[in-house]
């Protein structure tokens, strides 16, 4: 390795960060975070990618909560009828562009959003980092480990810094776990048990859109798992070291009883338990189905649809750095939403089962049970936080746009390796079922893990 490439590596390895125990941490977006808080006047945002994601959580929410704080100075979109109706949704009056590349050319923006398709998100990243701008992602970072080392390539080379949007981090029940966790309550953590059930709505909805295909979304290990995962490698404070996985296609797709093309014009919709009127939807039905003949794309289309390649059923097995395993499931046609998890240590074990969607009355708590070993069990009560996510979207926001140096002991703040080691579990799994064998997340990228606290190197 000549002395160039050595530097490199040791800059990155000095950007990972540490974590030690009792103490703030001070992670490497920090320095982005910083940056953002420095500018002269507001923060000039520009947003590509006008669906869903873009013009609510980043676009219309931002500007009405951060107003003072934000200014978009430009949209993009390949569908040129959404960018029309997005700008009129979100409220800004800033120019909009179909090619991204001649928007961050013509605007100079400070911050580059990405909400794009999965697949397309390294491309708009490594535009954004060679640009010389910050860039705040949308989760997952990527959809390969190809992709996810060229992002992390470009960022090296780069100076700026990426930062992947793990609203789930801030939500006060995960938060207490991490802290309950750190504080050494069940002793040395061994293992955990970490099964996630999506609803026959929330659930079937990933089979009507452009994520039931793998190559735009990667699969549910990588584009929804990417949340989970990231739970994981943040609670253990370890990076995964192994991967093995199952996994089948045995409740959608080709397995349905008929199909058509989408929900709208099919001719089942009397019968179909999974019928979806997205008309009824009024911004939905503006964003899609009113600009269906710019890119052709069916936001309602038939969950049985032939050509559905992901999985619904997951199973996965991870050995970490610090010897902790993990056993983990995603089911994605149950009658309830939410999931169940277990920590277990050597001195007790913190478990909880958190309803995010069921046909019961939802409450605004949570609860988490702590139970010592020849101890009596605790039970934790924690108020839902206001906004989405359990109260994570509005706290991250706030990181980001409000007051980026706000203090982050809980280590909340998530850069391009946390993007990346959330991935690489995903794509390991993905990669574990189509190979039929273990895979060595080392394989996928150059990155060195981390065996505890993110400081001490395996």
């Amino acid at each position: 390795m000549n002395s160039e490439n050595a530097q490199s590596r040791r800059d990155f390895i000095a950007l990972s960060g540490s974590l030690l125990a009792g103490t703030f941490f001070v992670h490497p977006v920090a320095e982005a975070l910083s940056i953002f808080n420095k500018l002269e006047g507001k923060m000039r945002v520009a947003l590509i990618g006008t669906g869903i994601r873009g013009t609510t959580m980043f676009g219309r929410d931002v500007v009405r909560a951060y107003g003072d704080q934000v200014e978009f100075v430009g949209l993009s979109d390949i569908n040129e009828g959404r960018l029309k109706y997005a700008k009129e949704y979100i409220g800004v009056d800033c120019p909009v562009f179909t090619d991204g590349a001649k928007m961050i050319r013509e605007t100079k923006p400070d911050v580059l959003i990405v909400t794009t398709m999965d697949s397309t998100h390294h491309e708009y990243i490594i535009m954004g980092l060679e640009s010389g701008i910050h860039v705040i992602s949308e989760k997952p970072m990527t959809t390969d480990e190809h992709k996810c080392q060229a992002i992390l390539d470009a960022e090296r080379k780069s100076g700026k810094k990426l930062i992947v949007t793990f609203n789930y981090r801030y939500s006060p029940h995960r938060q207490r776990m991490y802290e309950i966790l750190r504080a050494g309550d069940i002793g040395d953590l061994t293992s955990v048990d970490f099964h996630w059930y999506l609803d026959i709505y929330h659930g079937a909805d990933y089979f009507r859109r452009w994520h039931r295909r793998k190559e735009f979304g990667g699969s549910l290990l990588v584009h929804k798992a990417t949340h989970h995962f990231d739970l994981l490698n943040w609670w253990i404070d370890s990076d995964p070291e192994e991967v093995f996985a199952y996994g089948e296609l045995e409740f959608y797709g080709k397995n349905g009883p008929f199909r058509g093309k989408n929900c709208r014009t099919c001719p089942h919709q009397g019968t179909c338990d999974f019928f979806w009127d997205i008309t009824r939807n009024e911004h939905l039905k503006k964003l899609y189905v009113d600009n269906y003949e710019y890119d052709g794309y069916d936001r309602d289309g038939c969950v049985f649809r032939e050509d559905v390649d992901i999985y619904d059923k997951m199973a996965v097995q991870i050995k970490y750095k610090n010897k902790v395993q993990v056993s983990y499931s995603l089911t994605t046609y149950s009658p309830y939403e939410g999931y169940r998890i277990a920590f277990n240590g050597t001195k007790g074990r913190l478990e909880a089962w958190i309803k995010e969607r069921q046909p019961w009355d939802e409450k605004s708590e949570d609860v988490i049970c702590l139970t010592k070993n020849f101890g009596e069990r605790e039970e934790i009560i924690i108020p839902h936080g206001g906004g989405g996510h359990g109260g994570g979207d509005t706290r991250l926001k706030d990181k980001l746009f409000k007051d980026p140096n706000m203090p982050d002991p809980w280590r909340q703040s998530a850069g391009s390796r946390d993007g990346a080691m959330s991935i690489l579990v995903g794509i390991a799994a993905r990669n574990s079922i189509e190979q039929e064998k273990p895979v060595r997340i080392e394989s996928l990228t150059d990155i060195p893990l981390m065996e505890r606290g993110r400081g001490k190197m395996a």
